[in-house]
């Protein structure tokens, strides 16, 4: 059986397997995927290779009481055998007092993410995009290591009750990081897309370049208080702090940086500068993601930050049962409403401050006011007079996205970014200028 399914051959095999069921009710998930990667370090490839997955999640309840099973073998017998699993599990279960039944059928819109020029990516266009990477490190007579990798896949399920959900999708992720040949300097860059062609790996290893060469010689500065410009991959880490924690449930427990005292929210509060709007919409096409979430309900186009004020959070239903409003669900991606200044605009009309490419390290402090702390890295720079005056050592910063979206000052133009902390989630984010960030101390680190 292939990989990659047809929304028509996934709901034969979802049919077959709900065949199975003699619980109460049942949900069945199904998942499939080809993942490729190359790698490359000291200018030369270092690993390539490829994966691929298919797994079918069978949900049996009866009544309260639930239980799962997994399998990755899809012939009948496997498929049988899980669902039979599934329903021994439910039986032996604790009920479950959150558990309050499936969904019938929904409408959801019509988001396309899968792109046939990335699902029919080759090993040998793999290794071009990165020789066009390492060539340019060569000819300047610098160090890159890089990483590509190319994903498709899809998910459907199907239940009991009538709902059938297929969602098919690609996307490509791309980052180089250049060393100066004495080790002093460092750059990096990223480029994620959904649509191969759109892959441009030489000119992210420019932009990794530029950084690299200009953060020699960095001096040091004292730490404190200072207006910043952050590329859109900076601010994206930050921010995707502030994206995971528009649930409603931990707000109202008092376990968020929405609590307030009595059980209250900050929903429908301004709570930072009007001009932030943070939305999500999976029918957007440069960032197009799943129309419907893990349980099987429809996404939409919503802002959760408009003109910052809360507009929404997240239920899961069975919270939205309890408080008796709409089960809203968390989005399938995240984005951000920017302006039109370019990079260099918003360097223009700086005095003094500082530019930065890049943090990594990013460890939550306070989840209640969402203070976390980090490092900058791979080409940190001083602003004077609307100009890069010389690099600088790398800073420890002390800062709450919150608090950052209240000391804005201009916004940039929004790009399609690569989270570096490690989920290389997509995010659309604008470059911006913020005041009085905190940096507390200096890093030695290039």
């Amino acid at each position: 059986m292939a990989i990659i399914l047809t929304e028509a051959d996934a709901k034969t095999l979802l049919q077959k397997v709900l065949s199975y069921s003699k619980a109460d009710e049942c949900e069945v998930n199904l998942q499939g995927e080809e993942w490729s990667n190359i790698r490359y370090a000291l200018n030369k490839v270092t690993t390539c290779g490829s994966k691929t997955y298919k797994t079918v999640s069978v949900q049996s309840a009866f009544g309260k009481k639930v239980g799962v099973s997994t399998v990755d073998e899809f012939d009948d017998a496997s498929l049988e055998k899980a669902v039979r699993r599934s329903e021994e599990v439910a039986q032996l279960a604790p009920e479950n007092p959150e558990y309050i039944g499936l969904l019938g059928p929904q409408q959801y819109l019509p988001a396309s993410g899968f792109f046939d020029s990335t699902a029919n990516m080759s090993a040998v266009d793999r290794a071009k995009a990165v020789a066009q990477s390492i060539q340019i490190a060569k000819t300047q007579k610098q160090t890159v290591a890089g990483y590509l990798e190319d994903r498709v896949g899809y998910s459907a399920m199907m239940n009991s009750k009538g709902l059938f959900a297929y969602y098919p999708s690609t996307k490509v992720n791309f980052s180089a990081t250049i060393r100066t040949d004495n080790g002093t300097g460092s750059g990096y860059a990223t480029q994620g897309v959904s649509e191969f062609p759109k892959l441009n790996t030489a000119s992210a290893t420019q932009i990794a370049l530029q950084k690299a060469l200009g953060s020699v010689g960095a001096r040091a500065i004292e730490p404190g208080k200072y207006t910043v410009i952050l590329e859109p991959l900076a601010a994206a880490v930050l921010l995707e702090h502030l994206f995971r924690s528009l649930d409603a449930r931990s707000a109202d427990e008092g376990r968020s940086f929405l609590s307030k005292p009595g059980g209250k929210t900050k929903l429908g509060e301004k709570i930072m500068d009007e001009r932030v709007t943070i939305y999500s919409d999976p029918t957007n096409p440069e960032l197009p993601s799943s129309p419907w979430s893990a349980d099987g309900r429809a996404q939409e186009k919503l802002n959760w930050i408009e003109k910052g004020v809360v507009k929404n959070l997240s239920y899961s239903r069975y919270w939205a049962q309890k408080k008796g409003v709409k089960a809203v669900p968390a989005p399938t991606n995240f984005m951000m409403v920017g302006g039109t200044a370019s990079l260099d605009e918003l360097i223009k009309s700086t005095q003094r401050g500082i530019l930065v490419t890049k943090f990594w390290y990013i460890r939550s402090v306070d989840p209640q006011s969402l203070l976390v702390t980090g490092l900058t890295r791979d080409g940190t720079f001083y602003i004077e007079n609307g100009k890069i005056k010389h690099p600088i050592k790398n800073f420890r910063f002390n800062e709450s996205p919150v608090i950052m979206l209240n000391n804005l000052e201009t916004l940039g133009k929004v790009e399609r970014v690569v989270s570096s902390e490690g989920s290389f989630s997509n995010y659309l984010i604008p470059s911006m200028k913020i005041r009085e960030f905190t940096f507390t101390s200096l890093s030695d680190a290039v």
